[in-house]
């Protein structure tokens, strides 16, 4: 492109005005037009080469980012597109996703293209869309996949097995990791070498991890900790049962994402940064924060209280409400309280017992799978009747919300008497389901509020009372 002056002009091909000016974008630094290609897609960056002379050695030398979503969408030309973008670019890699390639067929080929230099100071490595067979084994991780532990910052490992403590390189550090997201099979000497490695690790993502049974957590920069244990009814010898947070100075979020798949003994030694907690449930048989203990979520200890929570999530912790004025004593400074299942309350609020919880803290409830019947709604009148600074509570109801119902709520729930003058009650008609958080909210239970909405009767069931 020059760089001469001209003015617009018609194409007399297709009678379109062409814009013919100066080329600023062209002046701009290698540096600069190598990193605007490196936010392109795969496809589009390689053709930025067909601009002008100036921009042909650009894209081989900008990072490389190979997105699954820019692969051919046919799956017989995947894998010559890929070998022929890595053939091409000289390197360094920033991105590879691994989606839609069965290793268990192109294993070979996959860990050829994991030791291209064109791939040469990768930053992340994704496995997660990989095409694997759940009736065949795992194969192996490429041990070309571990080369990059030196400049990775992300990392998904998915559906493969992780080398054993004894095939681990002997120093393997990844000083530049923040997020490592597993689904993998990893003995338990491994995992804990692999992440003493891991000096800057802020999310830890365990989804479905077999071949260690205890997990203890060491790390000065952890923030994020989600998992799933795998199902009860698993085949695997050795599943995930006791997680330890033995000193954890920086993390914030503790997020057990499945209520039915959890390790049967969760220990949270050092915390005191931790503000986000849950989903807790009854699958957990042995629950301590410091020295207060839980018991299948009945507590047997409440010795130690954690200020720092603000959110907090719990599954069915049926008949009463004992177990709720647990936790929230547990956690008195709690200000967002989801309740994924409604439960029987055989106790009255006795005010010259208060909780601190419900006196200053807590401002917003979550009440989900509400049917609206006696026990439900005796339990849900403590928050109405007591919260002195509620500012809202949500009902997901599974009943129509008509508006003979909701009069009925507006009564047994004594909401003229609310605690909190200013506290806004919403019914909304909700689907039945396990809620599980999204890991990636700011507030990952809010999503099981809202996105079991039903959409349709949205506008016309909401109900607010003032």
């Amino acid at each position: 492109m020059g760089a001469k002056r001209t003015r617009l002009k018609e194409e007399e091909s297709g009678g379109l005005l062409q814009p013919v000016g100066p080329d600023l974008i062209s002046r701009l630094p290698d540096e600069v037009l190598g990193d605007i290609i490196s936010l392109l897609s795969t496809g589009e960056g390689a053709r930025t080469q067909a601009i002008s002379r100036r921009w042909r050695p650009l894209w081989r030398a900008a990072p490389l980012n190979l997105e699954g979503g820019d692969y051919p969408r046919r799956k017989s030309k995947r894998a010559a597109w890929v070998t022929k973008i890595l053939s091409e670019h000289a390197g360094p890699g920033r991105c590879f996703n691994l989606y839609g390639f069965c290793l268990h067929e192109r294993y070979a080929m996959v860990d050829g293209w994991l030791r291209s230099g064109s791939l040469t100071g990768l930053q992340e490595i994704d496995f997660s869309g990989a095409d694997f067979s759940e009736s065949r084994r795992p194969q192996p991780m490429p041990p070309s996949a571990l080369r990059f532990a030196a400049t990775l910052r992300f990392a998904w490992f998915s559906s493969c097995d992780f080398p054993g403590d004894g095939d681990m390189p002997p120093a393997l550090d990844f000083p530049h990791l923040k997020k490592l997201l597993r689904n993998v099979t990893v003995s338990e000497d491994a995992l804990h070498i692999l992440l003493s490695g891991c000096s800057v690790l802020e999310i830890l993502l365990l989804n479905y991890s077999v071949g260690f049974s205890r997990l203890r957590i060491r790390s000065p920069s952890l923030r994020s900790i989600g998992f799933i244990a795998p199902a009860a009814e698993s085949s695997v010898a050795i599943t995930f049962q006791e997680l330890v947070i033995e000193d954890a100075p920086c993390l914030e979020r503790l997020l057990p994402l499945n209520p039915e798949q959890v390790p049967a003994t969760i220990r949270v030694m050092q915390a005191p940064k931790l503000q986000t907690v849950g989903l807790l449930s009854p699958g957990i048989s042995r629950l301590e924060f410091g020295k207060a203990a839980f018991q299948e979520m009945k507590a047997l200890s409440l010795t130690t209280s954690m200020r720092t929570v603000k959110i907090l999530a719990l599954e069915s912790l049926g008949p009463n409400l004992d177990s709720v004025v647990d936790f929230l004593k547990c956690f008195p400074c709690v200000e967002k309280l989801y309740l994924t299942k409604t439960m029987k309350n055989e106790r009255a609020y006795n005010p010259l017992d208060p909780i601190e919880c419900l006196e200053v803290h807590l401002k917003k409830v979550v009440v989900n799978n509400y049917r609206g019947l006696r026990p439900e709604v005796d339990f849900a009148k403590s928050f109405v009747l007591n919260a002195k600074v509620l500012k809202g509570m949500d009902f997901a109801a599974l009943t129509s919300c008509n508006d003979k119902w909701m009069a009925s709520q507006h009564r047994r729930l004594q909401l003229d008497k609310r605690a909190s003058p200013g506290a806004r009650f919403l019914f909304e008609r909700a689907y039945r389901g396990i809620s599980i958080p999204s890991f990636h909210m700011v507030d990952p239970f809010q999503w099981v509020w809202q996105d079991k909405l039903n959409s349709v009767w949205h506008k016309e069931l909401n109900r607010e009372f003032d």
